[in-house]
């Protein structure tokens, strides 16, 4: 299906890896211009190329910069001053004790994993609306709506992107402007990939028996029961970025495997 985006510009934060980088190569794939972001210019050059050479008829470029640091958002802005979709993707999280999450922890997601994110949609945001046209998504997760409890200094972050989400969305009323969530339950990215090996290291196990071993040990309630491909996150982006998607305005959008019991 052809989402309708060619020759759109589209910013992805946290794009050399995991999601971020599914998302790129998906929207990619549709034709989009991607710039790619990430603090390692290696990292992102090397992002970059790999999306030139799968997608010749594109323009990817490099947005390199650590958008958590308001000088070099600043930077960015002149760089590359408008775009037409603006993906929110960059995050931090680790699993913590609530009793050791002290102050400055709290104040480095808050800055990291919803300040950053503000200060490019507070940015692209007026642009978009002027030119009557944009896409805004953030990427949250299920834990902002069923917090495990191991992680309450990320869940805090991300439960905070569905309310900015739903204020910004009113902002946008009667445009082609939409801003939304994605909440992606558990993804198979690089390091989940890394930690799963590591917890059967000695086990003549195929990696999916070693992911359904621990589907069934530790997440009995996916109903999936496996991990969610960074592509299928990737391809749910993209329609959510296309004008097929434009009666999406500020959605919490789940793509959580059943993990989430549904409320109505």
């Amino acid at each position: 299906m052809d989402m309708g985006l060619k020759n759109k510009t589209a910013l992805v934060t946290g794009s050399t890896k995991g999601i971020g980088k599914a998302i790129a190569v998906e929207l990619a794939r549709e034709g989009v211009n991607v710039l790619i972001n990430g603090r390692n210019e290696e990292e992102v050059e090397r992002a970059v190329n790999e999306l030139k050479s799968k997608f010749p008829t594109t323009s990817p470029q490099n947005a390199a910069a650590d958008i958590a640091d308001i000088g070099q958002r600043e930077a960015l802005f002149e760089r590359y001053p408008d775009i037409d979709i603006l993906v929110n993707n960059m995050g931090i999280y680790e699993m913590m004790k609530y009793e050791d999450v002290h102050d400055e922890v709290w104040e480095r997601y808050f800055r990291t994993n919803v300040l950053a994110a503000n200060g490019l949609t507070k940015f692209y945001l007026p642009k978009m609306l002027k030119n009557e046209y944009g896409r805004i998504i953030f990427i949250a997760s299920e834990e902002a709506i069923m917090p495990s409890g191991q992680m309450p200094q990320y869940c805090m972050t991300k439960s905070m992107l569905l309310s900015l989400s739903k204020s910004l969305s009113k902002l946008t009323i009667g445009t082609e402007v939409t801003v939304n969530t994605i909440m992606p339950g558990p993804t198979l990215s690089e390091n989940v990939h890394q930690i799963i090996e590591g917890m059967y290291p000695n086990e003549d196990l195929t990696f999916s028996e070693k992911e359904k071993q621990f589907m069934t040990t530790n997440l009995p309630q996916s109903e999936i029961q496996r991990f969610i491909k960074p592509i299928e996150i990737g391809r749910l982006a993209t329609f959510v970025c296309s004008p097929y998607a434009s009666a999406f305005k500020g959605s919490p959008i789940r793509m959580d495997g059943g993990m989430v019991p549904t409320i109505y």
